[in-house]
């Protein structure tokens, strides 16, 4: 399997070459891969922001403990949880499922109840912590298809987020940054590369019943 060369290949950048960009067409790739990207019930309650501004990734290092990886990074990508499940958001994915089937929305006005009983039912801690696994989901995809380009990541919860909620302007948008990941290319002094990758072993991490 080549994806097992790949993610032994792959390891949590410290330090990016801020000469090497990612191209446009791997980003493209990129945003696919997410896009692609398992959710619960199919909802994608969340927003990705790709910040590749260097004024702006500036301004948000300080409020990443001074990492270098912010600044030289080519992308910066923010995994944006929304703050509250509405029924306006199932609501549209069940009208954009029955666009993309083909079917009327009333037919799969069934699932989208269910949806919002099921969701109705967690508490608020419950659900704050749903949707931040939304976006977990969605940033292994991105380690993963970054490895299989053979593109540098480090995802990274060393940050502020009440701090990027700010400068980003994210409370006006129901929206709470909740993971980030700096996407590029290993500086061939990053000494982390040459450090063996740790990990339990298969009979310690797995049982079979």
């Amino acid at each position: 399997m080549k994806i097992l060369e790949n993610l032994e290949w792959r390891y949590a950048t410290k330090r990016f070459d801020n000469r090497k960009k990612v191209s446009p067409d791997n980003l493209e790739k990129l945003k696919r891969s997410i896009q692609l990207a398992a959710s619960s019930y199919g909802l994608q309650l969340y927003k990705v922001l790709i910040i590749e501004d260097d004024v702006l990734k500036k301004r948000l290092k300080p409020c990443s403990w001074n990492q270098s990886q912010i600044t030289d990074c080519s992308h910066l990508f923010v995994f944006c949880n929304y703050s509250d499940i509405k029924e306006q958001h199932i609501d549209e994915y069940i009208e954009l499922k029955s666009q993309i089937e083909g079917k009327e929305a009333t037919l799969a006005a069934d699932y989208g109840n269910f949806i919002k009983i099921k969701l109705s039912e967690k508490t608020s801690v419950e659900k704050t912590g749903w949707l931040k696994s939304q976006c977990y989901l969605a940033l292994g995809n991105l380690l993963s298809a970054c490895a299989e380009l053979h593109i540098d990541a480090c995802p990274m919860e060393g940050f502020d987020p009440e701090d990027y909620n700010k400068i980003l302007q994210l409370n006006e948008k129901g929206l709470n940054a909740c993971v980030i990941a700096a996407v590029g290319y290993r500086h061939i002094d990053d000494e982390t590369q040459f450090k063996s990758k740790i990990r339990k072993p298969i009979e310690k991490l797995f049982e079979k019943f």
